[in-house]
């Protein structure tokens, strides 16, 4: 029996290739070392900043492992109406740390951080479809400048990795930390090179594998709590009480869930481009409906907002490998983690200078993936005016991160994140100059000047009299269509390599 149309149109998503279990899994463990740093984080800075015990703080760093990993699986696998099945990985979302911080300080403890997150998200909920159906908004001037800013902004987290992590630590910044931070990003590029294509999309676990190894001869690795504690627990529902509802931690949450809401969206947009699959409002919806599903179930599981991780975004650009199946692989290992401690303590003993070497080749590939989006924009209107406009803007809170401290809280909650600032500087300024068009004069502005159109010598060596092109096509005087391939194409077929393509006659020959 043969395919519908619809399920053959599925199958051949990119998303959709199936590999080997066991590539599907060490792909997928590559995902989870790349955003394992960035899921615990959260869970370490609000245990510590509540006061709890460090017995609980492993409870709370299980939990987030555990619902990171069932909201990955509901984000790739998908349900009717949840889940985008692309290949996103969703964890804590480190853009509620200052906000849930400051619930704490504010007297109401983790209890009321859960009620504001378990609020939140089922009004990010409702709100979901709406956020979905601002896709036509997001054109290539919009969604290169998001995605270009994921890379700039993860970039100083990459930084802080590369020095240790710690800024208390007495060694925070030493040679030796930058060192082997330094080392694992020449083992990700020389393994990059190699021509092996299973070892080049492997480099960044063989790195982060190489250089945790060298981290340990050197003495720079502690394996030494790995065997303390618990080897199998599930995470205890509702371990730290009832939620407590306060109306001032709800309105801050909520805005982190807009805040939040904004970059998934972009995290989709990116991951739909790397990945050359079609994304529509349909999809986002979806996505954004599981991430706040997620985010409204991981309260009752003492965790935190959950999102999708840019940089793991970056992990699918380099390695090239878009199955949401090996992200699926992926969550499985997270809820593994989550349910063993042993393993989470023995990921966690990673140095975190080998995960900042590999964070500079990850984060500089999505702001090079931003940057081939931008190729594709017409720069002969207000649109290099866009750009410049929100890629200063989003940068502004990234190179100075008390910028906005003056202003009132809300705003400096939603400005913060340099990927919200550039996203709704993009949006709006491109609402400004390309949809609401009155009052625009053509080429205007200083900025649009631009050279006059050339043709390079080159381009045309090939052109004999009477060729011309028509509907897309370059035909010669005698009605036959010549090739139009890509300069490695011609050299395979200068070196019998591929065929040479058949010409075909398109039209009664001119006379």
């Amino acid at each position: 029996m043969s395919a519908t149309p619809d399920e053959s149109t599925k199958s051949i998503r990119p998303e959709d290739v199936k590999l080997s279990v066991g590539k599907s899994f060490a792909y997928g463990l590559q995902h989870v070392l790349t955003m394992y740093g960035g899921i615990i984080a959260p869970p370490l800075i609000i245990g510590n900043a509540a006061g709890v015990s460090p017995a609980d703080i492993g409870l709370l760093v299980a939990c987030c492992l555990f619902v990171g990993g069932v909201a990955t699986l509901l984000q790739t696998l998908g349900v009717p109406f949840f889940g985008a099945q692309l290949p996103l990985v969703q964890g804590t979302s480190f853009a509620s740390v200052a906000t849930m911080v400051a619930i704490v300080n504010g007297g109401g403890g983790l209890p009321a951080v859960f009620g504001a997150v378990l609020v939140a998200a089922l009004i990010g909920l409702l709100i979901a479809p709406f956020f979905a159906r601002i896709i036509r908004f997001f054109p290539p001037v919009v969604t290169g400048v998001v995605i270009t800013m994921i890379g700039i902004s993860l970039t100083p987290v990459a930084a802080n990795w590369a020095m240790g992590g710690d800024a208390k630590a007495d060694d925070y910044g030493s040679l030796a930390n930058i060192g082997l931070a330094a080392g694992t990003l020449l083992v990700v590029l020389l393994l990059s090179k190699v021509g092996n294509a299973a070892i080049s999309r492997m480099s960044i676990l063989l790195a982060i594998i190489l250089g945790t190894i060298v981290a340990a001869i050197l003495g720079m690795a502690d394996f030494s709590k790995v065997g303390e504690g618990a080897i199998f627990a599930f995470p205890q529902p509702l371990a730290f009480g009832m939620p407590v509802f306060e109306i001032g931690g709800i309105i801050s949450m909520t805005i982190v869930v807009l805040v939040i809401l904004t970059e998934t969206t972009a995290d989709i947009l990116a991951v739909g481009e790397i990945a050359g699959t079609k994304i529509d409002s349909r999809r986002i919806a979806n996505g954004l409906r599981a991430d706040m599903a997620s985010s409204a179930i991981a309260p009752i599981f003492n965790t935190f907002t959950q999102s999708a991780f840019a940089q793991n975004v970056g992990l699918v650009a380099i390695t090239g490998i878009t199955s949401r199946f090996v992200v699926a692989a992926g969550g499985g290992i997270l809820m593994v983690l989550g349910l063993l401690p042993i393993l989470g303590r023995v990921v966690a003993a990673i140095p975190t200078p080998v995960l900042g070497g590999a964070g500079i080749v990850l984060f500089g590939t999505v702001a090079a993936s931003g940057i081939r989006t931008l190729s594709k924009v017409k720069y002969d209107g207000m649109n290099l005016v866009i750009v410049a406009a929100s890629i200063a803007f989003g940068c502004i809170p990234i190179v100075k991160t008390d910028f906005y401290a003056g202003f009132p809280t809300w705003f400096e909650t939603i400005f913060h994140s340099g990927i919200s600032s550039a996203a709704i500087m993009a949006v709006l300024l491109n609402l400004l100059f390309n949809e609401f068009k009155f009052g625009n004069t053509k080429n205007a502005s200083v900025f649009s000047a631009a050279p006059p159109r050339m043709v390079k010598q080159e381009e045309i060596c090939g052109l004999i009299e009477g060729d011309h092109f028509e509907n897309g096509k370059l035909i010669d005087k005698e009605g036959y269509e010549i090739p139009v391939v890509s300069p490695d194409e011609f050299e395979k077929i200068q070196t019998g390599q591929i065929q040479m393509p058949v010409p075909k006659l398109t039209q009664s020959p001119e006379h």
